[in-house]
């Protein structure tokens, strides 16, 4: 069986909102007493995913 990947490009502020969000159902689910290890593996990932700088070949490009 193949895993497809998938690539999200988030600014700061939409990291911030998903991290919120994560952890806000995170908490939920530990006061509904049910288990929580795929919204913490996944929070994880948010968090520790690799920045990419943009690239500025634009600017150049109009000189």
């Amino acid at each position: 069986m193949t895993v497809d990947k998938r690539m999200l490009y988030l600014d700061n502020f939409e990291q911030r909102v998903m991290v919120r969000s994560l952890n806000d159902a995170r908490t939920q689910l530990m006061q509904n007493e049910k288990p929580t290890e795929d919204v913490d593996d996944l929070l994880l990932k948010l968090i520790d995913a690799p920045t990419k700088k943009a690239k500025r070949r634009l600017e150049r490009e109009a000189r």
